[in-house]
């Protein structure tokens, strides 16, 4: 197996088009085709099976994109770690869940720049789920979070506080009470973000402890949806305070006081237990867990 041949079953595996995979990589399709075969080959087995006009993978490709993920991104940790070593000015990956993507690290990452300006900073935004994926896989050095996952081989170090509450319209009649027991949201309409986000595990968790049954529930695949959503009167729905802050201080929504809210779930920097960071990864971790940053960058 090559480095170019694990490049383009990646891709394929990502894509699970042969056609779009050669686009991305700039190559011809007989060239992917051609890689795919050599695989096979090799290894002696199947990776892809034909499923009307695409491709799936079979298990064995399942268990070889894996593989190849981890391999290509221990590669190009390894090169640019190397360089950096040697006075390069670096590249930090970073994969962060919704919120902590839109809210919480554009600030961070600009206040890193200023005493790095020299750094690349790349960060892709995504789910839960997906985001400790990409971390495990390779595609990251670090993730910005909930909370670590050690069965998974997932550790990390909570650097900020985070706040969960429960909003609503503007117009929402529990909106107006200092304490609204929790039995008084069962009956209500929820807006749930997407299976894999953290968001909705802590909400599902909510519910069972504290025995709401909700009336019906939709579910929404990103915060900006479920904050329109909710000023109009859809539902209710439980949400970082960093993502309602500035509809919350306009009066475009309202936040409901439920007892037992708000429910704390810092902000943690997630890292493979086992993996060395390349040494502006280690800088930027060591810069989330200073004192002083925490309260400045934050305030």
């Amino acid at each position: 197996m090559t480095f170019g041949q694990l490049k383009t079953f990646a891709v394929v595996a990502r894509e699970g088009s042969v056609r779009r995979a050669a686009s991305l990589l700039v190559v011809t399709e007989p060239s992917v085709s051609a890689a795919l075969a050599a695989l096979k080959r090799e290894l002696g087995v199947e990776l892809v099976e034909r499923v009307g006009r695409g491709i799936r993978l079979t298990p064995a490709g399942i268990e070889l994109a894996a593989y190849a993920e981890q391999i290509l991104g221990l590669a190009d940790r390894a090169a640019r770690s190397v360089k950096e070593t040697a006075g390069g000015s670096g590249h930090l990956r970073l994969v962060a869940v919704t919120t902590a993507g839109e809210c919480v690290l554009p600030p961070l990452i600009g206040s890193f720049r200023e005493r790095r300006p020299d750094v690349e900073v790349s960060l892709e935004v995504t789910n839960r789920s997906e985001a400790i994926a990409r971390l495990r896989g390779e595609g990251a050095d670090l993730a910005i979070g909930g909370r670590p996952q050690p069965e998974l081989g997932i550790v990390g170090d909570a650097f900020l506080g985070n706040h969960l509450i429960v909003i609503g319209p503007r117009d929402h009649p529990l909106s107006e009470l200092r304490a609204v027991p929790a039995s008084a949201l069962s009956g209500e309409t929820w807006l749930l973000r997407e299976p894999g986000s953290g968001t909705r595990a802590t909400t599902e968790e909510f519910f069972e402890g504290a025995g709401i049954e909700p009336h019906a529930t939709m579910t929404i695949g990103s915060n900006g949806a479920i904050r329109q959503a909710a000023a109009v009167g859809l539902g209710l729905t439980l949400i970082s305070e960093y993502a309602v802050a500035d509809d919350l201080a306009s009066s475009k929504l309202a936040s409901i006081n439920v007892r037992g809210t708000p429910i704390e779930r810092p902000w943690y920097v997630l890292r493979r237990k086992e993996a060395s960071l390349p040494p502006v990864a280690r800088e930027f971790l060591s810069y989330l867990k200073m004192p002083s940053r925490r309260t400045s960058d934050t305030a």
